[in-house]
């Protein structure tokens, strides 16, 4: 299996992580789930709980909330696939929990596509599509769609295979 950096990107609810983890299941090798989420309040435990069922059971998880670089670099001497859920959630957490600045988020952006692509493993990147919606209102929001957006697009220039999930069905663009 060739190592391929690969991004799947679509709307809130368009089925993005369930093509995503179909694309890892027909992969050849040991998988790895790399989660981002949070449960910091019980509605988002429900949904984390949700996601950890649908996936299969052979599947490793690592979850890191932070520091995505330093995962892959472990996970990847250990495993073929991973699958990064999600890009958007991990965004989140450096902009508000720890918090970093703009530039701060932009250079761990740069670490993390520069892991993915010299490790030997195959990495699948899950994101949101932030930038089709209405203009936000209050700064935070704003910054929070200028740095996704910027994010979104430096990894998908940089990956080998780019899909489009709109409505659960998907459409590869790169």
């Amino acid at each position: 299996m060739n190592p391929r950096l690969i991004f799947v990107t679509g709307g809130t609810r368009s089925g993005k992580s369930n093509f995503a983890q179909d694309l890892a299941h027909s992969q050849k090798g040991r998988t790895v789930f790399i989660a981002t989420a949070e449960a910091l309040d019980d509605e988002m435990g429900q949904r984390i709980a949700s996601h950890q069922r649908a996936r299969p059971s052979g599947w490793d998880t690592v979850e890191e909330p932070r520091h995505l670089g330093q995962a892959v670099q472990k996970c990847a001497g250990t495993h073929d696939i991973l699958l990064i859920d999600c890009l958007t959630l991990w965004i989140s957490n450096l902009l508000t929990n720890d918090p970093l600045s703009e530039a701060e988020i932009a250079l761990e952006v740069k670490s993390l596509i520069h892991s993915c692509k010299t490790e030997s493993s195959t990495v699948i990147i899950v994101s949101n599509e932030v930038g089709m919606g209405i203009v936000p209102v209050d700064r935070l929001t704003r910054l929070y769609r200028d740095i996704v957006g910027r994010a979104n697009q430096e990894i998908a220039s940089e990956a080998d295979e780019v899909f489009l999930v709109v409505s659960g069905i998907s459409m590869k663009i790169k």
